[in-house]
């Protein structure tokens, strides 16, 4: 795989995975999840060559979910946004605490956090608190 990058967002008005899932469920189905934002990416050919929107809960990166495509939306205001389109598998990633943002930042894979293993995936969820202080500490 060539050269890419991730993106990192705030997931506003989910509790953490599992609620983002069954959003994502319910409002797209089968069908590739999409998040509108204002800004274009500028670096789309290499999010496209692999890259993943990171999600952060509550202060704490938790999930990603891989970036299949960028398509130009068009609200009611007339102004182009753009549709990130995502894959539907939402992998659980080791807990990273980070601070507050607004909109989205680019994420070099190497300092994007390694995905939990499958079996480790649906594991009891500690409060987003705890496993923001367990990452700070270095025992994810």
């Amino acid at each position: 795989m060539g050269k890419y990058v991730n993106l990192m967002k705030l997931c506003v008005g989910a509790e953490g995975p599992d609620q983002l899932e069954d959003w994502q469920q319910q409002r797209y189905g089968d069908r590739p999840a999409r998040h509108v934002t204002r800004i274009w990416p500028k670096r789309e050919t290499e999010l496209l060559a692999g890259g993943s929107i990171y999600w952060v809960f509550k202060g704490t990166m938790l999930a990603r979910q891989r970036l299949i495509g960028l398509e130009e939306h068009l609200r009611d205001d007339g102004i182009r946004r753009c549709a990130l389109m995502l894959d539907r598998d939402l992998i659980r990633v080791a807990a990273v605490p980070r601070r507050p943002f607004q909109g989205w930042r680019y994420l070099a894979p190497e300092d994007a956090p390694p995905d939990l293993s499958p079996d480790r995936a649906h594991d009891d969820r500690l409060p987003a608190h705890l496993a923001a202080e367990l990452a700070e500490m270095g025992l994810r």
